[in-house]
């Protein structure tokens, strides 16, 4: 494998400094959602991406794509959910594969109460930590590397709609 370019010293350590951030930080935030508001981070996502939707409603296909789920990970979150109250499903209009996700009022109330929670942890462990200068390196840095995955994810998400036969409009 001589054509690979291995990582130097620095990069290795700046690629090892973003992953334990990433994954003490994502975990911090969830063990927060879970201890104070009874849900986990994941199903918070879901949460919020119908609340900031027209109608408070989704399809199924569109709220993975909001949500960054894959479509057999957001059917398990939304079965949950929907155990809970706090959203529904119903069939698309006018499409017999397809499925619309509804939040409800108490759905919305959930997300409500945990919001202040979510804010503050996120505010306290990430905002507080950096700098204004800082901030916007990271906003950079996050976009830049969305970018350079952009082609992959799309790939992967026209893969999994391919696949799946409950919703027709991917």
């Amino acid at each position: 494998m001589s054509d690979v370019r291995w990582l130097t010293d620095a990069e290795q350590e700046t690629w090892r400094a973003y992953m334990t951030a990433n994954v003490e930080f994502s975990a911090y935030i969830d063990r927060q959602m879970r201890r104070d508001s009874g849900m986990p981070m994941a199903y918070y996502e879901i949460l919020v991406r119908l609340s900031e939707a027209d109608g408070r409603c989704l399809r199924m296909s569109e709220l993975a794509k909001a949500s960054l789920s894959s479509r057999s990970r957001l059917s398990h979150a939304v079965a949950a959910l929907e155990k809970n109250g706090w959203v529904s499903r119903r069939p698309a209009d006018g499409d017999r594969r397809g499925w619309v996700c509804d939040l409800t009022d108490a759905g919305f109330a959930a997300l409500a109460e945990a919001a202040p929670g979510h804010v503050t942890a996120v505010r306290e462990k990430l905002f507080d930590q950096l700098t204004p200068e800082q901030l916007d390196t990271l906003r950079e840095i996050g976009l830049a590397i969305s970018a350079g995955l952009r082609k992959e994810c799309e790939a992967a998400q026209a893969e999994e709609c391919a696949a799946a036969e409950e919703d027709a409009a991917c």
